[in-house]
């Protein structure tokens, strides 16, 4: 249930009985909101070990999507930072592409998915690259409106598909998240999410190690090990934990460090939610939602020195909790729900979506 999931989950609720179609479905892993639907997969789900492996079958992924049956539907939204927009929809139902981001291994991060991979991954990804960006491009005209997660993803929707996109930011549950006294705020900062090698997460470790700082990190990842062994004693890692815990590190550190260029970023709007400042790398998604020098500091390289030096303007700095959960509520679920109903209707008239609501489907 991560962001992804999050917005599937919203648009269950504006959609209630809309049925769902995913390349692997795993019950355990998924809400009851999201559960209570009639759920499809494709064949990618009967392949051997699909549910840990899903990601080594990319490459069957856009036939996978191309052999499923649309047709009797009135409105198709895709969900997507993969290739679920490469459906083939059913003339005249109109295809809504809600993009996290196009594909990012192929596009804006390929370098860095390729120079981290082994030898066996950078011999194959060339030619996959390539037929999945040929694809990928062609497929954008399948889509009769791009929704994007921010303004970020919008530019890179126009960059690699030469469409306009308009922006709705992702639902983050706000609500879930409170503030604490200032006598219970510790001393440690915070590293929240997955620990993965386009998110930095050793650029702070480094950075804190140095610094003789306390650092708490929450979180697993391909990065987890490696990074524990190059941590000094300051820096803690408590892997993977349940939401109370996350909540309850949110609400009391010092401050959030974000050291990732994300396409938009929950865990910025949940650190503000309660009432905690974040520390950011100043570009991508982070820079729409952290108000600098109010709910949070930027700093602008992806340095270890760099955080080092925004780490101490945040010790000397004062920021009021209000301020930040007064701008984590602009990003509250409902908001999400009014804009996405909004323009769905615009789109769709609204007989369509209100009358027979069954009709929709969401990749």
């Amino acid at each position: 249930m991560r962001g992804g999931e999050k917005v599937l989950e919203a648009l269950c609720k504006i959609y209630p009985d809309a049925d769902i179609y995913t390349h692997v479905y795993n019950p355990s892993a998924i809400s009851a909101e999201i559960s209570k639907h009639r759920i499809h997969t494709t064949f990618i789900d009967r392949l051997p070990f699909a549910n840990r492996l899903y990601k080594k079958y990319l490459p069957l992924m856009p036939l996978a999507l191309e052999q499923l049956d649309l047709s009797g539907y009135d409105l198709i939204i895709s969900s997507e930072s993969g290739p679920a927009k490469g459906i083939i929809p059913t003339s005249p139902a109109p295809h809504i592409c809600y993009c996290h981001s196009p594909m990012r291994y192929v596009w804006n991060m390929y370098n860095r998915y390729y120079n981290s991979s082994d030898l066996m991954t950078r011999l194959m990804m060339p030619p996959l690259a390539h037929y999945l960006r040929t694809w990928d491009v062609g497929t954008a005209s399948r889509v009769d409106n791009f929704i994007a997660n921010s303004a970020t993803v919008a530019q890179r929707i126009k960059s690699y598909y030469r469409r306009e996109a308009q922006v709705i930011h992702p639902p983050v549950d706000t609500t879930a998240f409170r503030p604490v006294r200032a006598d219970e705020i510790e001393d440690y900062y915070l590293m929240a999410g997955e620990l993965v090698g386009y998110k930095r997460p050793d650029l702070a470790v480094e950075a804190f190690s140095r610094m003789k700082k306390k650092l708490i990190v929450i979180g697993g990842g391909e990065m987890l090990a490696q990074l524990r062994k190059s941590a000094g004693p300051t820096v803690t890692f408590m892997g993977p934990q349940p939401f109370e815990v996350l909540r309850h590190h949110y609400a009391r550190c010092k401050a959030l460090v974000f050291p990732g260029e994300e396409d938009f970023g929950i865990v910025p709007v949940e650190a503000m939610a309660s009432g905690r400042p974040v520390v950011a790398y100043g570009r991508g998604g982070a820079t729409e939602t952290v108000v600098d020098g109010k709910t949070g500091l930027f700093f602008s390289t992806q340095t270890v020195e760099a955080i080092i030096e925004a780490i101490e303007r945040a010790d000397r700095a004062d920021f009021n909790p209000a301020d930040a959960v007064a701008r984590a509520s602009e990003y509250r679920t409902a908001v999400f729900i009014d804009k996405f109903t909004s323009l769905a209707n615009q789109i769709v008239s609204p007989r369509q979506i209100w009358d027979e609501p069954r009709n929709v489907r969401i990749a």
